[in-house]
């Protein structure tokens, strides 16, 4: 839906609005033709209703819009006497129209002086309920919205179960483009595993359904900022055709604001040429600086003659290695048991069993438990994902002979890399020149350079192209050059070596932004292994993700205020007690 369907749609509500209500007008004392002026109708009907005119700012607002009329439908009928509960139900799933039967067939009279509190009970537990939903879903679609980490792509700078705070409102707010779907959900409705918005997913019919005329086109609200270098950002995952996650099904087109939420590092920005040189980011040919609490991993291999200890990487830190155990047998109670810890089985030139686990290994009290007889084999060689400040700790200690970072030579070509083409032999740790593109900026277009781009043309931009010989036509027009129509940047994940980001899918569109993640509210270890196993990072609970130096907790200053807040209230309510009593 572009600009001049959204006005056609506004008008064609503003007609079945004025036909369905202008009698109601008249008789609650105003015009008629009160009710087919758009907006002003609005400010009329809440005069009518005894709501707050600022209720119709409410009624425009994708998504807030589609709770809000529900509300104003009731308290239309309710100021004219209508209050039974099937009247209530009825106009609601009825869309509104019951209020023509009102409007039309009854002789109902307006009531002024209508009381606003609700009768019951029950009624004032509803009137609360949604509009705290109105209000949550405002906040959460406009302003702040919370976020889980649920993959190590950005360890050790987020890690794996910190929940944040997203704000929104720093890039400037995306609108929804989905105007018809659940509030302060995603793609999917919890329990019911459906999805959330009313769209035709479909590849082949996507482009010409009606169901996809009713999204909005791309707006953002103001914003204080712009997305920079170093920022984290959260946005649309570009890539995304996936309609539910770990189950092998067709691929889907989904509207822009019901793709997946990724959360990367912004390592280049529109205009920006980028290199990956042996693993590092060079932006316009200089090395990128990151910020100071940035705290990129890469993959070592660490060698001790007498082993590497998994005591001794735990002990420093160190995730995202892998554990093995020696076995001579495993009954099948056992290996359900293990259930849970366990990566892989592999049987030995011995007959022995190798069993694999993560970081974390088998717990010794399951092992007990299970009656296990096993031994952990700690090679002299291991790999493992490590920051700066790791390194220097192994380079250290007596036990360790070498730490050498794994780096792919250039010139050989990786799986699943942008930008798909054999043109280009890249790899996670060798890529590029990679031109950034910036809205307006015109480039070259030729077979060459076409691999690039071919995504941005066709799918971000909506364009048709085709290739004939060396001839490459979009929209029908022969062409060797493209102006693009929005800005594009480059995400990556500090864990340089396990993160599918950009080197894998390439450009994020602009209209994917999504917004920047400020507070850390909670953090917990084991956070993918089950509740009961979750264990609180009391360190990294309420500290701000952007800033200088190391991340500082404000827990004890919050409990410290919402104590004094207690303490302060049950010392007012005191005190007035004591002045109403005359004590």
């Amino acid at each position: 839906m572009n600009g001049t369907h959204w006005i056609i749609f506004i008008l064609i509500v503003q007609v079945i609005h004025f036909v369905g209500t202008w009698k109601l007008y008249v008789k609650a004392g105003r015009k008629a033709w009160e009710a087919a002026i758009p907006i002003y109708n609005g400010i009329v009907l809440m005069q009518i209703i005894k709501r707050p005119k600022w209720w119709v700012i409410l009624l425009f607002i994708p998504i807030i819009n589609l709770l809000m009329f529900p509300v104003v439908w009731v308290e239309t009928i309710r100021s004219f006497g209508r209050n039974k509960l099937w009247e209530t139900w009825l106009v609601i799933l009825s869309l509104g129209f019951y209020i023509y039967y009102v409007n039309y067939a009854l002789d109902v009279s307006y009531l002024e002086d209508r009381s606003l509190q609700p009768r019951s009970g029950l009624g004032e537990w509803v009137s609360s309920i949604v509009f705290a939903v109105v209000a949550a879903t405002l906040v959460h679609t406009y302003f702040i919205q919370p976020y889980v980490i649920p993959t190590p792509s950005l360890e050790r700078t987020l890690r794996v179960g910190d929940l944040l705070f997203v704000s929104k409102f720093h890039f400037g707010a995306r609108v929804p483009m989905t105007t018809i779907a659940a509030p302060m959900v995603h793609d999917t409705i919890p329990v019911l595993k459906t999805r959330s918005y009313v769209a035709d997913v479909n590849p082949e019919t996507a482009k010409t359904s009606w169901l996809n005329k009713t999204h909005l086109p791309y707006m953002r609200l103001p914003g204080i900022s712009k997305v920079d270098r170093n920022d984290i950002v959260v946005f649309s995952w570009p890539a995304d055709t996936v309609y539910r996650f770990f189950q092998k099904e067709k691929g889907v087109i989904k509207p822009i604001d019901k793709k997946s939420n990724y959360v990367k590092r912004c390592v280049g920005i529109p205009g920006d040429s980028l290199a990956v040189i042996d693993g590092y980011v060079y932006i316009n040919g200089k090395r990128l600086q990151l910020s100071d609490r940035a705290k990129p991993q890469y993959d070592y291999i660490i060698y001790a003659n007498k082993g590497v200890s998994s005591k001794l990487l735990q002990e420093i830190g160190v995730t995202g290695f892998q554990r093995k155990y020696i076995t001579a047998q495993l009954n099948q109670q056992q290996a359900d048991g293990l259930q849970g810890y366990v990566m892989g089985f592999n049987r030995d030139q011995k007959g022995n069993l190798e069993i694999y686990t993560k970081e974390n290994g088998i717990p010794a009290s399951l092992a007990r438990k299970l009656r296990l007889s096993i031994k952990e084999e700690t090679g002299r060689q291991r790999i493992a994902p490590l920051t700066d400040d790791m390194v220097a700790q192994l380079r250290k200690n007596a036990g360790i002979d070498s730490v050498v970072r794994q780096i792919q030579p250039k010139g050989q070509g990786g799986g699943n890399l942008f930008p798909q083409s054999t043109d280009y032999a890249w790899n996670y740790s060798q890529m590029g020149p990679i031109y950034i593109p910036e809205k307006g900026k015109t480039v070259p277009l030729n077979l060459k350079t076409l691999p690039l781009y071919k995504k941005i043309i066709k799918h971000y931009e909506d364009n048709t192209l085709s290739v004939s010989g060396n001839q490459i036509k979009i929209n029908g027009e022969l062409t060797d050059s493209y102006t693009f129509k929005q800005d594009y940047y480059w995400m990556m994940g500090d864990n340089r070596d396990h993160s599918e980001d950009s080197r894998a899918w390439g450009y994020v569109p602009e209209n994917h932004i999504v917004g920047t993640p400020i507070f850390i509210w909670l953090s917990f270890d084991n956070f993918n292994e089950g509740i009961l196993n979750w264990r609180p990072r009391w360190d990294r609970i309420f500290t701000t993700v952007h800033g200088d130096g190391e991340p500082r907790s404000y827990l004890k200053l919050f409990l410290g205020l919402l104590a004094a807040y207690f303490v302060g209230s049950w010392l007012w309510k005191r005190k007035k007690q004591k002045s109403e009593t005359g004590a």
